[in-house]
C-alpha cells in the first residue's frame, strides 16, 4: 500500500544543491515486479473451500491434541514415583503438546499461503511524523488486512485458532497440579499443607538434640548468652528418601539461655521455659527463611533475608520487619538425666503466617 505525501510536507523536504547532482551514463532501472502468478485457489473456488476446511480442521486437531495432553496427566499418574511411570506421563504429555503447537503453526501457514492474498505491492516511504492522513491509513491497514485474511468472515477459521489457541495454554496449566503435593494411605495430610504445617516431629518426651550431629543436649550444658541450633533427636533416625529435609524443615529451633528475670510474665509463658532456657522455631514467619541471628546483648533474633526482628526476652514478638507474628515457641522441660526435651509439639503453625489463613 502506498502513501501519498502531503504537498505541504514535499515543499518543506530539504532539497539537493545543484552541485551534488552527478549524471550517470548508466543508471540503475527499475526492474518492476515481476509478473504475479495466481494459485490454485485463487483460479477454482473448490480448492479455495478445501483450504478453508484444511485450516480449520488443524485448528480442531490442535485441540483436540491440547485435551489429549490433558487426559494424559491423569491417565499416566506419576504420584508411584515409578520411572515407567514418569516416562509414559512425560512421553504422552509431550507428545499432546507438541503436536497441539505443531498444528497450529502449520495451519497459519497454510491460511497464509492459500487463502490470504499474495498480491506483490510497493510501499513507499514516509514520514513518521503522525499525521491525520497517516493515522486514517493506519486504520485502513487494520481494515484491509481483517478483509484479506477472512478473519472477521470466515467464522469457522476463526472459532477454530481461538479454540486452538486457547486450549494450547490449558495443558501447561494442567501441570502445575503435579508441584503440589498428594495424600496417599500411607501420608494421609501430604495434600493438606496447613495440616502438615500444624505438626511436626516434635512430641512429648521428645530430646532436644544438637543440630546436625543429632546428639541430646543438657541444660547445664547451655551457656549463658548462647544460641544453639537444634533438631528433634529422632530425627537422625529418618532417611532422606522418606522426608528426611522436609521434617528437618519444619522442626528446626533455636535454643537461647537468658537469665531467668529477663524473661517478664508478662510477655512469656514460663511453663514453657526451663531455667531462662527457650526454644522458638528457626522458621521465620515472614516467608519461612531461617532465623538464625542472635544478638545476646538486646536479646534479639534476626532474620537475614528481609531483616524481621523478633525480642527472645518478650515472646520472640516482631519489633522490625514484615513478619506479621511472633515465632512459634517449643514448649520444653528436662527428663530425669537432665536432658532437655519437648513437652509437646508447636502449638501454632510454623512457617510463613498465610498457613494459619484455612
Amino acid at each position: 500500500m502506498s502513501h501519498e505525501e502531503e504537498p505541504q510536507a514535499l515543499e518543506k523536504a530539504p532539497q539537493p544543491s545543484s552541485g551534488l547532482v552527478v549524471a550517470v551514463a548508466d543508471p540503475v532501472q527499475n526492474p518492476g515486479l515481476p509478473p504475479h502468478r495466481e494459485r490454485m485457489t485463487d483460479k477454482d473456488p473448490a480448492a479455495m473451500n478445501r483450504a478453508v476446511r484444511t485450516v480449520y480442521t488443524l485448528f480442531y486437531i490442535s485441540l483436540a491434541a491440547s485435551l489429549w495432553a490433558v487426559a494424559a496427566y491423569m491417565l499416566f499418574p506419576i504420584e508411584s514415583g515409578d520411572f515407567g511411570d514418569i516416562r509414559s506421563n512425560n512421553l504422552f504429555i509431550g507428545l499432546g503438546i507438541g503436536f497441539a503447537l505443531l498444528t497450529i503453526g502449520i495451519a497459519a501457514i497454510h491460511w497464509s499461503k492459500a487463502i490470504m492474498p499474495d498480491k506483490e505491492h510497493i510501499e513507499a516511504r514516509h514520514s513518521t511524523r503522525g499525521k491525520e492522513s497517516t493515522r486514517e491509513a493506519a486504520v485502513d491497514v487494520f481494515r484491509e488486512a481483517n478483509e484479506e485474511s477472512g478473519f472477521g468472515r470466515r467464522t469457522a477459521i476463526r472459532g477454530g485458532l481461538i479454540a486452538a489457541v486457547v486450549a494450547s495454554i490449558v495443558p501447561g496449566v494442567t501441570l502445575f497440579r503435579g508441584l503440589a503435593p498428594h495424600s496417599s494411605e500411607e501420608k494421609p495430610l501430604a495434600g493438606d499443607p496447613v495440616a502438615l504445617l500444624k505438626h511436626t516431629m516434635w512430641k512429648e518426651g521428645e530430646r532436644l538434640a544438637h543440630d546436625p550431629s543429632g546428639l541430646p543436649i543438657r541444660a547445664a550444658d547451655i551457656a549463658l548468652g548462647s544460641a544453639v541450633h537444634v533438631m528433634p533427636e529422632s530425627l537422625k533416625d529418618v532417611d532422606h528418601l522418606d522426608g528426611y529435609l522436609e521434617e528437618k524443615a519444619k522442626a528446626i529451633v533455636l535454643l537461647m539461655r537468658l537469665l531467668p528475670e529477663q524473661l517478664p510474665a508478662e510477655y512469656n509463658r514460663l511453663d514453657w521455659s526451663y531455667d531462662g532456657i527457650v526454644a522458638y522455631s528457626k522458621v521465620c514467619t515472614h516467608v519461612g527463611c531461617p532465623v538464625a541471628l542472635y544478638e545476646q546483648q538486646t536479646h534479639h533474633l534476626l532474620c537475614p533475608c528481609h531483616q524481621s526482628q523478633f525480642d527472645v526476652s518478650r515472646g520472640a514478638e516482631v519489633i522490625f520487619g514484615p513478619a506479621a507474628r511472633p515465632l512459634p515457641q517449643l514448649p520444653i522441660t528436662v527428663d530425669a538425666d537432665g536432658y532437655l526435651i519437648a513437652k509437646s509439639d508447636f502449638e501454632e503453625p510454623v512457617g510463613p503466617s498465610f498457613w494459619e489463613r484455612h
